[in-house]
C-alpha cells in the first residue's frame, strides 16, 4: 500500500469520525422542535452538546485541511464544483456556532426564540446537504479531461442525491435521540427514547433503499460486508434502544454511521470522484495526490498529533459524562 493509498483512508477515518460526532449534535439540534416541549427542555438539549459540539467541528476542518494538502486535484474540484452546497453548509455552521453562544445573552423571548429557530435549521440543512454532496460523489459528477467540474447546482439535485440526504438527515437525527436518551433523565429521556425508535424505523427503510442501490449500482464484496454490517447495526441500535439499553445503542447508531460512510468510500476506491462523463476522465487516488514527499512529511506529523487530540478529545467527553435534566437547569433570569 502506497501512501496516497494510505491517505485516502485515513480521511475516510476523519469522515467517519465527523459524522459520528457532529451527527449526533446535529440530531440534537434538529430534536430542539420535534422533542423539546418548552425553553427549560431545549435548554437541557443545547446543553448536552454545549460542552462538545464545538471539538466535533475539528473534525470537519481536519478531514478538508488532509484533502487540501494530500489530493489538490480533489479538494480544487470537489470545493468549485460543489461551491453553492459547500457554501451553504458553512454559512449554517456559522450561523450554528453564533446561535449556541448569543441565545442566552438577553431575556426576551423573540430573541431567545429567533436563535433557537436558528439552531433547528442550521442543524437540519446541513444533516440534509452532507448527504447530498457524498451521494453525487459516489454516483459520478461532470467532471471533464481537465479535471474541471462542468455541471451546474441542479445537476446535484437527483433522486440518488436527494435519498442520501434524506438518509443522513434521519439517521443523524435517530442518533441525536439516542444521545439525548443516554445524556439526559426523567420525562425527556423516556420521550427521547420512543422518538427514536419512531426515528429509526424511517431510517432504516431510507437507508436500506440508498445502500443497495449504492451496492448494485458501484459496490463489490468489500463494500457488501460494509453494508451488511450497518444493516446490522442499525437494528441493533434499535433493539437496544427499546429495551433501554442506552449506551449500547448510541455505540451501535455510531457503528451504522461508520459502516455506511466505509462503504461508501470502498466504493469509490481508487476513485476518489468518478466522471459521469468519461470514466478515463476520473480523479483517482493516483493523478489527484500530492508528491511522495508531502505526503511522507504530513504522515509523520499525523502520527504525532492524532493521538494527542484523540486524548484530549476523549477526556473531554469523560469529565462531561453526566446525566441532566430539567431540574439542572437554572433560570438565570
Amino acid at each position: 500500500m502506497q501512501l496516497h493509498d494510505v491517505w485516502f483512508v485515513l480521511i475516510a477515518v476523519l469522515w467517519i469520525g465527523y459524522f459520528f460526532l457532529e451527527g449526533f449534535d446535529f440530531g440534537v439540534g434538529v430534536l430542539t422542535k420535534l422533542l423539546a416541549r418548552n425553553r427549560t427542555e431545549k435548554r437541557v438539549l443545547i446543553n448536552t452538546i454545549g460542552p462538545v459540539w464545538d471539538g466535533n467541528e475539528v473534525w470537519l476542518l481536519t478531514a478538508g485541511g488532509a484533502t487540501f494538502a494530500a489530493f489538490p486535484e480533489w479538494y480544487a474540484t470537489l470545493f468549485s464544483g460543489f461551491y453553492l452546497p459547500l457554501l451553504l453548509i458553512l454559512v449554517c455552521l456559522i450561523i450554528r456556532g453564533v446561535a449556541f453562544e448569543y441565545r442566552h445573552k438577553r431575556p426576551e423571548d423573540k430573541w431567545q426564540t429567533n436563535w433557537e429557530h436558528a439552531i433547528f435549521w442550521t442543524s437540519l440543512i446541513p444533516a440534509f446537504m452532507w448527504g447530498v454532496a457524498f451521494a453525487n460523489i459516489v454516483r459520478g459528477v461532470k467532471i471533464d479531461q481537465d479535471m474541471e467540474y462542468v455541471g451546474n447546482f441542479f445537476d446535484l439535485l437527483n433522486v440518488y442525491s436527494i435519498l442520501g440526504g434524506l438518509v443522513t438527515l434521519t439517521l443523524f437525527t435517530f442518533h441525536g435521540a439516542v444521545f439525548t436518551s443516554l445524556k439526559t433523565v426523567g420525562d425527556i429521556r423516556d420521550r427521547s427514547r420512543k422518538l427514536a425508535t419512531q426515528l429509526g424505523v424511517v431510517t432504516a427503510v431510507l437507508a436500506l433503499a440508498f445502500l443497495i442501490w449504492t451496492q448494485v449500482s458501484r459496490g463489490d464484496g468489500w463494500s457488501l460486508i460494509a453494508m451488511i454490517v450497518a444493516v446490522l447495526a442499525l437494528v441493533g441500535a434499535l433493539g437496544f434502544n427499546l429495551m433501554g439499553r442506552e449506551g449500547w445503542s448510541f455505540g451501535l447508531s455510531g457503528v451504522t454511521i461508520a459502516a455506511a460512510v466505509a462503504m461508501l468510500f470502498l466504493t469509490l476506491f481508487p476513485n476518489v470522484m468518478p466522471s459521469s462523463l468519461n470514466d478515463a476522465w476520473n480523479l483517482t487516488v493516483t493523478n489527484a495526490s500530492s508528491s511522495p514527499y508531502t505526503l511522507k512529511i504530513m504522515t509523520w506529523c499525523a502520527a504525532v498529533a492524532t493521538p494527542l487530540v484523540l486524548l484530549y478529545q476523549a477526556w473531554t467527553y469523560w469529565v462531561f459524562r453526566k446525566r441532566i435534566g430539567t431540574q439542572h437547569i437554572v433560570d438565570v433570569h
